[in-house]
């Protein structure tokens, strides 16, 4: 039976793979070309709904949007950080087997680290893809950590990156479950100020369920936010060997040779970059980069430009997106105004506008 809760046109249940139970929401048509919607860290995919039931609108399409290990409805399972993204790219061709797409070409929509993953899905199963869509993704370099455009780490320990970079007060009201929304560091709050460019809110209902979707976040040491390391470099943290923010940590999301290797993949589908203009958690200046928060003052003891720069994630993005460009691949930029880092909630029409679009001239 499908969930009351769900907007009309989407459907949800639960698929056993070889390697999870995976919860899984779809709309559109079923057996149609399909399309994967890949959510982001601290959420579920809630945050792709609205886009899974204006799909019915679309004919042809098969939207399928599951929930990642260790968020939403999915089973807990670790998190082998020191893999990277593997572990969620590798669950996504499980799941694309049990649902009988092997040897069909997926359209892949990866929003936030969600992103990186569709990319990481991309290097490991080319022939699989049909097109990326990349909604305000993470560097391919990772978070945190990186000086410049090429991704070259500020610190050999990659200091300032992984478990130990996240808010300890907000891991502790995620874990309980927090739905106030009196201080700044609750789940609400987080959501409200760095998810969305405020003062946009969702619908009061529509943002209870988006905030039970960041509630949903397994708060685990091999899960969310992960373990940590100590270091003797500035911030004095460095990434531990297990869960979310350690994958996504430069020291495993990227080796050196992660952008090259995805500039030279064949064949190589194309490539659509959709990003909200005033993001305030993936830019060049993100209030969740030790470097900018370093600059601003926030953390003390910034050792300065010239040792610690806040990461050029947006610069990075574009260069690796350039490479791949180079290599034979193509991308388009998609720049919507007035939004933050979640154009698919906060500019759902314009956000459709350009994804369906680009799946039609991809078809």
């Amino acid at each position: 039976m499908a969930d009351p809760a769900l907007l009309r046109g989407v459907a949800a249940e639960t698929v056993a793979t070889p390697r999870l139970r995976t919860h899984l929401l779809s709309g559109g048509t079923e057996g149609g070309e399909p399309v994967f919607f890949v959510h982001g860290n601290a959420s579920s995919s809630r945050f792709f709904e609205e886009t899974l039931a204006a799909l019915s609108g679309e004919a042809g399409y098969w939207g399928l949007a599951p929930d990642l290990r260790g968020f939403g409805g999915s089973e807990t399972k670790p998190l082998d950080a020191t893999r990277g993204l593997g572990d969620f790219s590798d669950d996504l061709y499980a799941l694309a087997g049990v649902l009988g797409l092997r040897g069909r070409k997926i359209h892949l929509v990866g929003w936030s680290v969600g992103g990186t993953i569709a990319v990481r899905y991309a290097m490991d199963h080319p022939d699989g893809v049909a097109s990326l869509t990349l909604v305000n993704p993470m560097s391919p370099y990772g978070f945190g950590g990186t000086r410049d455009a090429s991704g070259i780490p500020c610190w050999p320990d990659y200091a300032g990156s992984g478990g130990g970079t996240t808010n300890p007060e907000f891991v502790r009201r995620l874990r309980e479950g927090d739905r106030s929304g009196e201080d700044p560091n609750s789940p609400r709050n987080v959501m409200n100020a760095f998810y969305f460019k405020p003062p946009f809110r969702a619908p009061k209902e529509r943002e209870e369920v988006l905030l039970s979707s960041m509630l949903s976040t397994k708060v685990a040491e091999k899960n969310y936010p992960g373990d940590t390391a100590l270091s003797r470099n500035w911030p004095n943290v460095a990434p531990g060997k297990g869960g979310m923010n350690n994958a996504i940590s430069p020291k495993y999301c990227n080796l050196s040779g992660f952008a090259s290797a995805f500039a030279g993949i064949d064949p190589k589908p194309p490539v659509l970059w959709i990003r909200g203009a005033d993001d305030a958690l993936v830019s060049d200046t993100s209030l969740l980069d030790f470097g900018f928060l370093g600059r601003l003052g926030v953390v003390p003891g910034w050792p300065g430009e010239e040792v610690y720069p806040p990461q050029p994630m947006v610069s990075q993005i574009r260069a690796v997106l350039g490479e791949y460009a180079l290599n034979g691949g193509s991308y388009r930029e998609e720049v919507i105004g007035d939004c933050g880092h979640s154009p698919h909630v906060e500019k759902p029409e314009e956000f459709q506008q350009a994804l369906f679009g680009f799946l039609k001239e991809h078809s």
